[in-house]
């Protein structure tokens, strides 16, 4: 399901869509497979694209053994940007390095990991350029209707490079802002 998200993300930024802005909801059409997928929207009314397993009925119908993932976009629902008569600015890329920091964090098992994500993102907005979800465990060392949400951080140092205290003060923000909007807490 993960996988078809990131398609689905991947594909809305091509077009131009800043994917940060989508919403994920779950109620994908009735081909995808109910509780393994979900939609991507602009607010509560606009669907982006849809994502996720395949019904089994689906599979059964085509004959196809196993799991299958997909995702559908809405290509006419993505909002075209807005002429401004002016040129957009060179692309200057920057000089610094960035850098990145993997956390995984226990949350309730019923929270939506975008949720964690947003948490994250707002803690520094000039700072982090990127948060991504790469993991998620239920299993042994993770209390029952809990599971770990392991996600990289990326980090761009604007002027100067990051000092170990700079990092050290920036990952306790991150938790701290986690732990406050969603209740998550440090994996040990």
């Amino acid at each position: 399901m993960f996988d078809a998200k990131a398609e689905a993300l991947a594909a809305l930024e091509a077009a131009g869509f800043a994917a940060e802005r989508a919403q994920v909801t779950m109620d994908a059409p009735g081909w995808f497979h109910p509780g393994r997928s979900g939609v991507l929207r602009l607010g509560p009314t606009q669907p982006l694209a849809a994502f996720g397993e395949l019904h089994p009925t689906i599979l059964k119908a085509f004959d196809l053994d196993g799991t299958v993932i997909a995702a559908e976009v809405y290509l006419d629902a993505i909002p075209l940007p807005k002429a401004s008569g002016r040129a957009r600015p060179v692309y200057t890329p920057p000089v610094l390095q960035a850098v990145t920091r993997d956390f995984a964090f226990v949350v309730p098992s019923d929270l939506p990991s975008a949720k964690l994500i947003q948490a994250i993102r707002g803690t520094d907005k000039q700072t982090i350029i990127d948060v991504s979800l790469f993991d998620r465990f239920a299993g042994p060392g993770v209390e029952d209707g809990h599971v770990s949400l392991a996600v990289a951080v990326t980090l761009q140092p604007k002027d100067t490079s990051f000092t170990d205290a700079d990092l050290t003060a920036l990952s306790a923000k991150i938790v701290d802002a986690a732990a406050k909007a969603t209740g998550a807490r440090l994996r040990a």
